[in-house]
């Protein structure tokens, strides 16, 4: 005897009530408006407050320009070294097996386990005067902390993670087959790794990069400690609006925010193109 079986469709067994569905949407859209439009708007709405010519003057300023110049030498330095470091690290981890290869994996992790301003601690206690490498250093007449190469050395850590946590997945998804066959093809280390690897990592690459280019661009906390606040010397643009707005130059410090502001957006508009560009399948 047979038994007839009636098939619901999905759609009917995942359709929720209309009320939860805009109860859903509100929320998310509240949510979103209330923690990132409304205080964008508000950083726009104070720089311009009192006109574009004291608007122009905050950004035109000396200090805002050595502290623009700054940042922009910091992150053009810390990237390239953490695109270095994450592919060879990446590659290092999803291609080989070696002793100490999980410890590794948690180290990469430590900047966003760790709180920037302690990384920025542990800099000052290992370069400082009076850290481990103090005297040595002060003899040889080189200046870590409260210079610039100690900015470079904290953004530097604490922007390590962007790029191999990016390409460490793809890399173990896809396997050593292809650089295989192209090493039994008579292709050497070099022309394997631009002609099959990169192509094959070239959008999580690019997506670390831009990752760590935002985080650079903006980190404080780390970067406060090591830089001992120089006005006009060692403050990047996160310094700068500190002191700005701590001197009660409200609408000179939204100025300067803008600047990151802007520099926020078009980072998450090339993220939207990279995924777009990357498509679903990640190629």
């Amino acid at each position: 005897m047979s038994q007839e079986i009636t098939v619901t469709p999905i759609q009917q067994v995942t359709r929720e009530p209309s009320w939860v569905r805009w109860l859903l949407i509100g929320l998310g859209v509240g949510w979103f408006v209330l923690l990132l439009l409304l205080p964008l708007a508000t950083i726009f709405v104070q720089a311009f407050k009192q006109g574009l010519t004291v608007f122009f003057a905050a950004i035109s300023e000396p200090d805002a320009l050595k502290a623009l110049g700054l940042t922009a030498l910091v992150t053009l330095l810390s990237v390239p070294l953490n695109l270095v470091f994450g592919v060879s690290a990446a590659w290092a981890i999803a291609r080989f097996r070696f002793p100490g290869r999980q410890l590794l994996i948690t180290l990469i992790d430590l900047p966003f386990s760790v709180s920037p301003v302690v990384a920025g601690l542990m800099f000052v206690l290992l370069f400082g005067s009076r850290g481990w490498f103090g005297p040595w250093l002060s003899e040889h007449d080189i200046k870590i902390i409260f210079s610039t190469p100690g900015i470079i050395l904290a953004t530097t850590f604490i922007t390590l993670p962007f790029v191999v946590r990016e390409l460490l997945p793809q890399m173990e998804a896809r396997g050593s087959e292809e650089e295989e066959a192209a090493m039994v093809l008579g292709a050497s280390g070099l022309q394997m790794f631009w002609r099959v690897t990169l192509p094959s990592i070239r959008w999580s690459l690019m997506y670390g990069l831009l990752l760590s280019t935002a985080r650079a661009v903006g980190e404080f906390g780390a970067v406060s400690v090591v830089s001992g606040h120089i006005r006009g010397q060692t403050n990047t643009l996160p310094l700068h609006i500190e002191i700005l707005y701590n001197e009660y130059q409200t609408s000179a410090a939204f100025a300067v925010a803008t600047l990151l502001a802007l520099f926020g957006i078009f980072t998450l508009l090339g993220e939207t193109l990279l995924a777009r560009l990357r498509g679903p399948a990640g190629h």
